[in-house]
């Protein structure tokens, strides 16, 4: 008489070296840098785009973040 044993898969966690990282966390950086600038900054000292789009997009972030927009 035999017995059967179901077999749990076993998963392993791939490392990722801090040179794999580095690139990414720079580009998300770069974009999260990007994304500040239009919240709090734009239509104020700087402006990349003329007019008043942005600012109308980024409004009401820019008052939940706690800047100034008027």
């Amino acid at each position: 008489m035999s017995q059967h044993v179901a077999a749990t898969p076993v998963t392993t966690v791939p490392a990722i070296s801090v040179r794999e990282l580095a690139p990414w966390a720079l580009l998300f950086g770069l974009l999260a840098l990007l994304v500040i600038f239009f919240v709090s900054a734009d239509q104020g000292a700087v402006s990349i785009p003329a007019g008043n789009a942005v600012h109308e997009w980024v409004h009401d972030g820019r008052h939940l973040m706690g800047f100034p927009c008027h």
